[in-house]
C-alpha cells in the first residue's frame, strides 16, 4: 500500500459519516426523528452512489492518462460518456424513462455501442493516436445525436428531463443505482488494475513496451472494457459527472513515484472522496433547489484546468 492509498483511504473513512449527517436539514441522531430511516434509505444509497461513482471515474482518469501519456487526457474523450448519455437520452426522448430499470439500461447500451464502434475503428492497431482520433470522433457523433434529440424533443417536459439529467445528479437516487453500479464499477476498476504494469512500459514508448512483451492490442482491449463499464455504469445511474478524471490523477500523482500501476487505486480512493465531498457541498448550499452536481464539478474543474494550462506553458517557456 503506497502512500496515496493510506492518505484517501483514511480520508475516505472520515468524510463518509460526515455526508450522512450533512444535507439542508443536518441529521442530529440523538433528536431527529426517523434518523435510522433517513440514514438507512436516503442518505446512505446517496453517499455510496459518490463513492462508486467517483471510484470509477477516478481509475478511468488515471488509467487513460498513463495510456495516452498525456496529464490533460479525460475519459470523455473515449466517446463512452457521451454514447452512455445518448442511450439515456434515448429513454427520455421516448418516455421509457418512467420504468426505473430502462433508463440505466439504455445508458449502459448506449456505452456498449460507443465501445464497440471504438473497438471496431482502433481495437486492431493498438495505435494511441488512432485511439485518440477514434475515441474524438465517436464522442463528436454522440453529442451531435444527443444535441438533435434535444432539439426535436417531443414537448417541454422532455427537454427540461433531458437536459436535468445531462447535468447529473445523485438527487433521490436510491440502492436500486446502488446494485446497478456496483458490480460493473469493481470489474471495471479491477480491469484498469490490471494494466498497470503495462502502462508502466508504455511509458518508455511503444517500440520499447513491445520488446518488453507487451501486447498493445490486449492492454488495448482491457482499457476499452475498463473504462467502459467505469463511466458507462457512472453516467447510466448519475449523468454526466464531468473532470474528476482530469482532476483527481493530478491530485494524487505528487504523493506516488508517477508510475501509471500506482496512481490507479489511489485516484479511485480519491474520486470517491472527491464525489462525495462535492455532493455533500452542493446539498447544504442556501440554494432554491440544489444545485446539480455535475455542473458544481464543472465550475471547480474549469479553473483547475486553466491552472494545468498555465503551468504547463511556465514549464515550456
Amino acid at each position: 500500500m503506497n502512500r496515496a492509498t493510506l492518505i484517501f483511504g483514511v480520508l475516505l473513512v472520515v468524510a463518509l459519516p460526515l455526508s450522512l449527517l450533512a444535507g439542508r436539514v443536518w441529521l442530529d441522531p440523538s433528536s431527529t426523528p426517523n434518523t435510522a430511516i433517513i440514514l438507512a434509505e436516503l442518505r446512505l444509497p446517496r453517499a455510496v452512489l459518490a463513492i462508486i461513482v467517483g471510484g470509477g471515474l477516478g481509475a478511468a482518469g488515471a488509467a487513460m492518462q498513463g495510456y495516452l501519456r498525456n496529464p490533460l487526457a479525460d475519459p470523455g474523450l473515449f466517446g463512452i460518456a457521451p454514447g452512455a448519455a445518448l442511450g439515456a437520452v434515448v429513454a427520455l426522448w421516448f418516455g421509457y424513462a418512467t420504468s426505473e430499470w430502462l433508463l440505466p439500461l439504455f445508458a449502459l447500451i448506449g456505452a456498449g455501442g460507443a465501445m464497440a464502434l471504438l473497438a471496431a475503428i482502433a481495437g486492431r492497431t493498438g495505435g494511441i493516436a488512432l485511439f485518440t482520433l477514434a475515441g474524438l470522433m465517436v464522442a463528436s457523433l454522440a453529442g451531435a445525436l444527443t444535441a438533435l434529440a434535444i432539439s426535436m424533443a417531443p414537448n417541454a417536459f422532455a427537454m427540461s428531463e433531458i437536459v436535468l439529467w445531462l447535468n447529473g445528479a445523485l438527487t433521490d437516487r436510491s440502492w436500486r443505482e446502488v446494485w446497478i453500479a456496483a458490480p460493473l464499477v469493481t470489474l471495471g476498476v479491477a480491469l484498469l488494475w490490471r494494466t498497470g504494469r503495462s502502462l508502466d512500459a508504455l511509458t518508455l514508448g511503444e517500440p520499447v513496451a513491445r520488446s518488453l512483451g507487451i501486447d498493445t492490442s490486449k492492454l488495448l482491449w482491457l482499457l476499452i472494457l475498463g473504462i467502459g463499464l467505469t463511466v458507462g455504469a457512472s453516467v447510466a445511474v448519475a449523468g454526466i459527472i464531468g473532470f474528476v478524471g482530469l482532476i483527481v490523477p493530478h491530485l494524487v500523482r505528487p504523493l506516488t513515484d508517477r508510475r501509471p500501476s500506482q496512481l490507479i487505486v489511489p485516484s479511485a480512493l480519491a474520486g470517491a472522496l472527491l464525489v462525495l465531498v462535492a455532493d455533500s457541498v452542493v446539498r447544504v448550499l442556501p440554494l432554491v433547489t440544489e444545485l446539480r452536481l455535475g455542473i458544481a464539478l464543472s465550475l471547480l474543474g474549469a479553473p483547475f484546468v486553466l491552472w494545468l494550462l498555465i503551468r504547463m506553458r511556465r514549464g515550456l517557456a
